[in-house]
């Protein structure tokens, strides 16, 4: 099987559930005799079910309405690679890019509300440079969770990445100064740093975070590099405002979307890829180390819509 097939099948087992609770529906639509204004309605009913949002699903009606006089769209039939197009061109409109590590230590921040499986997706991506040979520095800067700290103590040993952690409790930007010192003294390829993601009160945390960004640009030039959001698959179209807040506070730079195994919300990305003009980075698709894709708008659009 090739890299590409491989991808493709990994995908398709991640979006099982979304393609299932996405394509029956489709596929009822798929048979109509003609398109019409009666199908229409039907598919952007669909595509808001599927936690693509309203506004994208709109967006992709009206450029669909405009494009009905090609021929080819006469024939419903032809709806299944209307979208996957579509689909794939929304995802790709903002380009992802892999950062060349021109700076050490590449200082990486990784935002995410608790339970979104961020420590997780650090750990995974540790790993994954870890095999392409590079060193790299974990910072347990979500200080007011003990479990927080172990269970990234327990990733890095996974990963076979050392942990820079404080007590429970500490200063979050003491622990960044300690892990910007050891990584600069190590000379580390990267850093990635962990943060807090309680939701007590929105305000505090996002006051919290921007603390911790100054901290990191004060210790290190235009540090942090990236600004990594970790989104919860399951969440579905509650992720969008989650996006909102956390990129019109700190500036997100990637997305990461976790634990799309066990949701049928996978959709979601498409509209918040699309309002918010934010490149997807990773894709988490299970628990173990290797389970974790480069995110591809093509292959991501035809494991979506081809069974």
């Amino acid at each position: 099987m090739s890299e590409q097939k491989g991808l493709l099948e990994r995908l398709r087992r991640g979006l099982r559930r979304t393609q299932e609770a996405f394509l029956g529906p489709l596929e009822d639509l798929l048979g109509s005799p003609r398109m019409d204004s009666g199908l229409l309605e039907e598919l952007e009913e669909l595509l808001i079910t599927a936690d693509i949002g309203v506004i994208t699903s709109e967006r992709i009606l009206e450029k669909l309405r405009r494009d009905l006089g090609r021929k080819e769209l006469s024939d419903p039939r032809r709806l299944r690679d209307y979208l996957r197009e579509e689909i794939a061109s929304l995802l790709g409109q903002v380009a992802s890019r892999e950062p060349p590590y021109p700076t050490r230590p590449w200082v990486v921040l990784f935002l995410g509300v608790n339970g979104c499986g961020k420590t997780t997706t650090i750990g995974k991506i540790a790993w994954r440079h870890r095999q392409e040979g590079k060193k790299v520095l974990l910072a347990a800067a979500d200080t007011f969770r003990a479990a927080a700290i172990e269970q990234l103590q327990i990733w890095g040993k996974k990963a076979g990445a050392d942990v820079v952690s404080h007590r429970p409790g500490a200063d979050p930007s003491a622990v960044i100064f300690d892990a910007l010192k050891a990584a600069k003294a190590r000379q580390m390829d990267l850093l990635l740093i962990d943060t807090a993601g309680r939701l007590h009160t929105k305000r505090n945390l996002m006051e919290e975070l921007r603390k911790v960004k100054r901290v990191i640009g004060r210790e290190a030039t235009e540090a942090p590099h990236e600004v990594l959001l970790v989104l919860d698959a399951t969440m579905g179209s509650n992720s969008l405002t989650q996006a909102r807040e956390f990129h019109q506070a700190l500036g997100v730079t990637g997305l990461v979307l976790a634990k799309l195994d066990g949701t049928a919300k996978g959709g979601a990305l498409i509209g918040i890829v699309d309002e918010l003009k934010i490149p997807v980075k990773y894709l988490g698709i299970g628990e173990k180390l290797d389970d974790l894709e480069e995110f591809e708008p093509e292959s991501f659009a035809e494991a979506l819509l081809i069974p």
